[in-house]
């Protein structure tokens, strides 16, 4: 069972929805594509330019990461402009950031000397076995005391080798794309293969494979395996797209409020796990259309319950087990164990938040099931977890009295959402 915080003083009361909400909601940019293009750009051939940056707390520690192994990164304006530097020593902010604790690792062994890595007090318990493992296969030192933990030194001699590894990378897609980043910067390149249970977040990978085309870099791809040959990462100026997974909460409170929410700029194509919310919202019961405007998601009378296999999108699990519990008939989501390993041990967190607000909710391996229970309001607390504040404001939308602990800690991949959201009630 996940241990509740020891509760904080900023309690923020949720606004409830007095009636259809009609909002236009304009999302940030997606913090997984943002710390890709960094850590592309900063290993490219040359300057390049991130046009609409994602500005939170995880894209900050990632280019704070990057400029400390030499790179320049100007995050002065809305597009942040990369120049590769020479890699070297250094010690490395890791917050609470998974994209920062995996990804840059496997860029510092081509460092020259030591580089140190360390995060927030909870990011000491994520699992990062898949990527010291794999960097220790291909020659790599890395000193983690033989934890598989936070803090851990990672040096490098220059160069890497490359070549083959085998992972497990059943606790995070993020080790596959963490060496995948970095292998064409190996002297044989790399291919990495995964043997273990299924593999989540699998989007989260191709996005990965998206990005590397994107910038030169050939991989193929097969059963469980990815091979990226040695070549150059060519400078490449991207554009980042609207962040789909922070879209959750407001398209969700058209059906909360039984309204209607737009969201402009959703692609027609993207590799983002969030664009599953559009199939995952009708079989609750919502009306969906996409077109070359964006997204728009109408609400109804009835709020369904949904049997669903999130494995390949765990991050909607806080948001849509919130919208769950809302329902007028059973749920249950599955697939999904991985996601004890995030910021927190999100099943355990959303069994116990939701149950102190009167859910009637199951806490199993590998995920939740719900059935339909009256809802008040309460505290809730969010583990300084994002994900969890997303499940209390969608519950707080349609429940009167719900108290945020700690509404803030959406600054990891959305600054002032609280200000954003509450103005969608006005």
């Amino acid at each position: 069972m996940e241990t509740r915080p020891t509760q904080r003083l900023d309690l923020w009361p949720a606004p409830t929805a007095r009636g259809p909400v009609d909002a236009r909601i304009e999302l940030p940019g997606s913090k997984s594509l943002t710390n890709r293009a960094l850590v592309l750009a900063a290993l490219a051939d040359g300057p390049s330019v991130v046009r609409r940056a994602l500005r939170s707390r995880d894209t900050e520690l990632m280019a704070a990461a990057l400029t400390t192994l030499g790179s320049r990164v100007d995050t002065a304006g809305e597009h942040w402009t990369v120049t590769p530097g020479s890699l070297r020593a250094g010690v490395v902010d890791c917050g609470l950031a998974g994209t920062v604790m995996r990804f840059v690792p496997p860029v510092a062994a081509l460092a020259d000397g030591p580089v140190t890595f360390d995060g927030d007090p909870h990011a000491r318990t994520r699992p990062m076995s898949g990527v010291i493992d794999a960097l220790r296969a291909l020659g790599v030192e890395v000193d983690d005391d033989g934890r598989g933990t936070l803090p851990f030194t990672v040096t490098g001699t220059g160069r890497v080798r490359g070549g083959s590894v085998v992972i497990d990378a059943s606790a995070s897609s993020q080790f596959v794309s963490a060496l995948l980043l970095a292998g064409a910067s190996y002297d044989e390149g790399i291919s990495v293969r995964h043997a273990g249970p299924p593999m989540p977040s699998l989007p989260h990978v191709a996005m990965t494979v998206t990005c590397l085309r994107e910038h030169g870099v050939e991989v193929e791809t097969g059963h469980d395996t990815w091979t990226v040959p040695p070549t150059t990462v060519r400078a490449v100026d991207v554009t980042i797209e609207p962040d789909l997974s922070n879209a959750a909460p407001f398209v969700m409170l058209a059906m909360t409020s039984g309204g209607r929410v737009r969201v402009p700029s959703w692609p027609t194509a993207t590799t983002q796990a969030g664009d599953a919310l559009r199939d995952l919202l009708v079989r609750m019961g919502a009306e969906v259309s996409l077109d070359a405007h964006g997204l728009t998601v109408d609400g109804s009378d009835t709020l369904l319950g949904i049997d669903a296999d999130l494995h390949d999108v765990g991050e909607l699990a806080p948001a849509v087990a919130a919208l769950c519990a809302l329902a007028e008939t059973p749920s249950r989501l599955r697939g999904i164990a991985h996601i004890r390993g995030h910021e927190t041990d999100r099943l355990a967190a959303l069994a116990t938040e939701l149950r102190g607000l009167g859910a009637e909710v199951t806490e199993h391996e590998d995920g939740l099931s719900f059935e339909p229970a009256p809802l008040h309001g309460g505290t809730f607390h969010t583990y300084a977890d994002h994900r969890m504040a997303h499940a209390a404001v969608v519950v707080g939308s349609a429940v009167e009295d719900v108290l945020v602990e700690d509404v803030a800690t959406t600054s990891k991949t959305f600054p002032g959402f609280a200000d954003v959201w509450a103005g969608l009630f006005a």
